[in-house]
């Protein structure tokens, strides 16, 4: 059997860590290996336990999450975030994105949403629920500036590429649908994420929420 993907939650709420120990000991194929009260703590426990993926609250004393975030994201890239925070957080989820998280997760999630995320994040990939995305484009919606600067010169081909990663869709399913090949797919990627100034998937999808380049399909 494969190794259990490795989790550490950072949440200044005991009962919240609490209940995700309860949920991640009942599925296998996860293993918590550590915990974190705040920002600081959880760098910390990252240095010390190399988790896989970090399930991060924005909102903590001291150091906060997105903070963590961009230290932990410049320090130790291989981890992969997953934000999990409340709903009512719009601007602090975009800057999380950008910082480098991998995800959104909203503490009331269902135990098959919070799963189906730890493993794309553990994977490497980006997943967003669709009410995430649909928040991320109503957002952008009211963001301030217009089109100019760099993102403005995406090429048609990249403008589809990159309404499918806002859709959610994996390379693969980009380039059967475009008929490319999975490798153009990541060399557009590449251009996208370069004119975008970004590094990932979340982050590219957070800016061109923020920018109104993508639509509400």
């Amino acid at each position: 059997m494969p190794e259990p993907i490795r989790i550490l939650v950072a949440d200044d709420h005991l009962i919240i860590r609490q209940g995700l120990r309860l949920i991640l000991e009942t599925e296998a194929g996860f293993e918590l290996v550590g915990e974190a009260a705040d920002g600081a703590e959880a760098l910390e426990r990252c240095a010390e336990l190399h988790p896989q993926v970090v399930l991060m609250d924005l909102r903590m004393p001291g150091m906060d999450g997105l903070t963590a975030i961009e230290r932990l994201h410049a320090g130790q890239p291989e981890i992969a975030v997953v934000i999990l925070t409340t709903f009512n957080e719009d601007d602090l989820m975009l800057r999380g994105l950008r910082a480098g998280a991998k995800g959104y997760l909203l503490k009331d999630t269902d135990r098959e949403t919070l799963f189906h995320t730890l493993r794309a994040a553990a994977r490497g990939e980006t997943l967003l629920q669709p009410e995430i995305l649909a928040r991320l484009l109503a957002h952008g919606g009211t963001a301030r500036g217009g089109s100019a600067g760099p993102e403005s010169e995406l090429s048609e081909r990249e403008g589809e590429v990159l309404q499918a990663v806002g859709r959610g869709e994996r390379s693969k399913e980009i380039a059967v649908r475009l008929g490319i090949s999975e490798r153009t797919v990541k060399a557009h990627l590449a251009s996208i994420y370069n004119k975008l100034g970004v590094d990932s998937r979340a982050a590219a999808i957070a800016v061109a929420a923020q920018k109104g380049l993508l639509k509400n399909e």
